[in-house]
């Protein structure tokens, strides 16, 4: 993709995003050719699309479509993606003795599909990819923290399979993968929105005659926050360039742990109005922390990098400088 088309593609999914959110943003990304984009250039598709949907506070199903893509998987309009249940990235379907059972979370293209693609293992490092039926399925609203994000939790004992497709080795890792990065990457959108807001309060709000942004306490804490968003880009950058799943996973933590760094210093510089429901804020503290759940948490995929940097006795490869 050339200057150009990505110049057009980002014009066109920014709109998006800020005039439209859930089935509204599904059928504006069938529209804006972004599915097509998305197998075409994989990276800026998806950097593009997840950070613009952070910053707008937007939600769609199109981590079903990054997880399908990196499957080899065709998406479809009537069929959605069980992804894995929050604060795990394995996959959400499990054979026991030829029935599958399942337990995991879906985007609204799962309720509103006639059928559902289910990833299990089966057994070693293999995986499977298997359609089911979504009415057999029990899908329960998630509202929680985020009821905006529209999720749901997935759940279903001894479904019968419709189809099944077999998977290369290594397809599952790399689908997880490119869902960290696409996670990471609304992460670090979002984060940037509650910098801007928090700036934005500091420029305006008047204390002892003077605006709050030149007191030092608060310039450190918006000057932390922006260097934790640029440490987050920059590691996502890299694992694009690095293309291993280690590589993501840590983009993806990072990302998460930085999220938070900003929900806790761009509520503070904007003090009460940011412990209330009438600021903007609130919603992307709501997302920050769902969105860090989903395929992982920052603690979980640090520790899971943690062990499996002892196991192999192997530091990564560090990005160029």
């Amino acid at each position: 993709m050339d200057d150009d088309d990505r110049t057009l593609l980002e014009v066109s999914l920014k709109h998006a995003c800020q005039s439209s959110s859930g089935a509204a943003l599904d059928r504006a990304l069938e529209d804006l050719g972004w599915h097509e984009a998305l197998s075409v250039d994989p990276s800026v598709a998806v950097s593009s699309l997840f950070e613009l949907q952070g910053r707008a506070n937007a939600s769609s199903s199109a981590l079903d479509a990054v997880v399908r893509s990196a499957l080899g998987l065709k998406s479809r309009p009537s069929s959605g993606t069980v992804l894995p249940a929050l604060g795990r990235w394995q996959a959400p379907g499990h054979l026991a003795d030829g029935d599958l059972l399942l337990r995991g979370v879906g985007t609204a293209s799962l309720v509103d599909g006639t059928t559902a693609m289910v990833v299990t293992s089966s057994g070693g490092a293999g995986h499977l990819a298997l359609e089911v039926t979504t009415a057999d399925l029990t899908l329960r609203s998630a509202p929680g923290l985020d009821p905006r994000l529209g999720l749901v939790e997935v759940s279903g004992g001894h479904v019968a399979v419709t189809g099944r497709y077999d998977l290369a080795p290594g397809q599952w890792p790399r689908a997880v993968a490119l869902a960290h990065l696409a996670i990471g990457h609304e992460l670090v959108g979002a984060s940037r929105a509650m910098l801007e807001l928090a700036r934005g309060h500091a420029l305006e709000r008047i204390q002892f005659g003077q605006p709050i942004a030149t007191f030092q306490a608060v310039r450190h804490r918006l000057a932390d926050t922006l260097i934790a968003i640029e440490a987050s880009d920059a590691a996502l950058g890299s694992a694009w360039d690095e293309g291993s799943p280690q590589a993501a996973a840590m983009a993806k933590a990072l990302a998460g742990r930085s999220a938070r760094t900003a929900v806790r210093h761009c509520q503070q510089v904007l003090a009460g109005i940011g412990f209330t429901t009438e600021h903007d804020f609130h919603h992307y503290l709501r997302r920050v922390m769902v969105l860090d759940e989903l395929f992982g948490t920052a603690r979980a995929l640090t520790t899971r990098l943690g062990n499996h940097l002892l196991a192999t006795r192997q530091l990564p490869p560090l990005p160029p400088l």
